[in-house]
């Protein structure tokens, strides 16, 4: 009687964090329409990246109708409720499409926080306090990634040209990587800058004056023009970068 083979029940090498992280990353960045392997043109990928007119209008719709109801009626409850609707309508609309729901659930989440946070104040600067921590968290993350040798650009495009952290070895690459990754966090970190001292402003005026109302919706009004249009323009910029590190090759 011959023994058979064994099946081998050793379990595999876990994979590292780096690699765990640029597969998250990369996949995030593939349903996102950034995978320079798609040979698409940069307008079409930006557009992608910003969800479309979807996406815009889940991104801007909430934070405008808190400016202009805000600015013109100064009825703070009432800004939140219409802002806070806008973002519950988006993600209603998503689930019965069907769609992916979890830009959508997150920005509702986000906006119903900011909003409690605010009511609970009665400032209504206080409901941009989500965005700084938001900043802060992506900025920090980009600038600690790129310092330590490990840029977060550089693991999500690994991943998704299937080298992982080969490029590592590659200076050009490298060096593309951190520089990319410094300049989110700039983008990140200028937001805090603009927008830091307004909010403290606000924040230290009296309640309910013009003054503070005017600080608000400036406040409003730069987390608006530093969200997409500083976004979409970063987005091109990654975008041909990766594209010049990796050209096609003819088929």
């Amino acid at each position: 009687m011959t023994d058979e083979p064994r099946p081998d029940t050793t379990p595999p090498a876990p994979e590292s964090a780096s690699e765990l992280l640029g597969a998250a990353l990369g996949d995030a960045a593939r349903r996102a329409g950034l995978d320079p392997a798609e040979g698409k043109s940069t307008g079409h990928v930006v557009w992608r990246a910003m969800g479309g007119w979807r996406g815009i209008l889940e991104s801007v719709l909430p934070s405008l109708a808190f400016l202009v109801v805000y600015t013109i009626w100064q009825e703070l409850l009432l800004a939140l409720v219409i802002s806070v609707g806008l973002a519950g309508i988006f993600t209603v609309v998503r689930l019965a499409t069907k769609s992916p729901p979890s830009a959508a659930i997150g920005g509702l989440i986000a906006a119903v926080a900011a909003a409690a946070l605010a009511l609970f104040t009665g400032r209504a600067a206080d409901n941009f306090v989500w965005g700084f921590v938001t900043n802060s968290a992506y900025g920090a993350a980009f600038l600690i990634s790129a310092l330590v040798g490990w840029p977060l650009i550089g693991l999500a495009v690994g991943f998704l040209m299937g080298e992982g952290t080969r490029w590592r070895t590659d200076k050009r690459k490298r060096r593309a990587f951190f520089w990319l990754s410094i300049a989110w966090a700039g983008l990140f970190f200028a937001r805090l800058a603009v927008q830091l001292p307004l909010y403290f402003a606000a924040s230290s005026a009296v309640q309910g004056s013009p003054e503070e109302i005017a600080l608000t919706s400036a406040l409003a009004t730069t987390k608006l023009v530093m969200g997409l249009p500083l976004f979409a323009p970063m987005v091109a910029v990654t975008w041909l970068a990766v594209r010049a590190l990796y050209p096609r090759t003819p088929e």
